[in-house]
């Protein structure tokens, strides 16, 4: 398991100094449901926007 997920994602509840993820979990699902067949067919489904 990897023991340091990385995130540009700086509006994301989540999201740390150091592009650093602070989730327990992260959720990440495929388009439509189908297998992905690269990395733009899929969505982090954790995102939860900063206020």
């Amino acid at each position: 398991m990897a023991q340091d997920v990385l995130c540009e994602v700086n509006n994301c509840h989540y999201w740390a100094d150091g592009n650093k993820c602070t989730a327990d979990r992260i959720y990440v699902v495929s388009h439509k449901g189908e297998q992905a067949k690269n990395e733009h067919e899929t969505d982090c489904k954790t995102f939860e926007k900063a206020e």
